[in-house]
């Protein structure tokens, strides 16, 4: 008696296997799926691009207008010092006049330092700081979180305060 041969997976081919055809026209299906979702991808890159440009502008325009305000201020503070170098020569000795006239000038050439960038060229200075001088940058980076933070936390304690006042 002749035994029949049962067939393996091995034995299949696409031609002879029923499953084969759904196999090969599966992948086609997905195909179609990925062709339909690159225009969707595209506009979802060209929105995403645009609105990086935008906030990249706005974050220009704010540092822009901060400056100003910063220079504007360091003006006003270099003045100052300026003025109340006289009464330290009167009060303390001119030397420690002349260390405030020193202050009062440099804190004028900064502010026009400042007055004359424009946001990409101070980008550009601080990231230049900050590879010449990393560890420098850290400790002005936590210096600058720290006055921040207690800034941050006398306006809520103010807050606090004006509610308390208002019940």
């Amino acid at each position: 008696m002749a035994r029949a041969k049962t067939p393996s997976a091995s034995d299949a081919s696409p031609a002879t296997d029923p499953a084969a055809p759904a196999a090969v026209e599966a992948p086609a299906a997905g195909a179609g799926a990925d062709e339909e979702n690159v225009p969707a991808a595209a506009t979802f890159k060209e929105t995403a691009t645009r609105a990086a440009r935008q906030a990249g502008d706005k974050a220009r325009d704010l540092v822009s207008e901060s400056t100003s305000r910063a220079a504007g201020a360091l003006s006003d503070v270099s003045r100052m010092v300026n003025d109340a170098a006289e009464t330290v020569d009167e009060k303390v000795g001119p030397q420690y006049g002349r260390y405030a006239r020193n202050a009062a000038d440099a804190l004028a050439n900064f502010s026009e330092t400042l007055k004359n960038k424009n946001a990409d060229d101070l980008i550009a200075d601080a990231r230049g700081f900050v590879r010449k001088s990393p560890a420098v940058a850290i400790g002005i980076a936590a210096a600058l979180g720290f006055v921040v933070a207690r800034v941050v936390k006398a306006g809520l304690n103010a807050a606090d305060n004006d509610d308390d006042a208002d019940a």
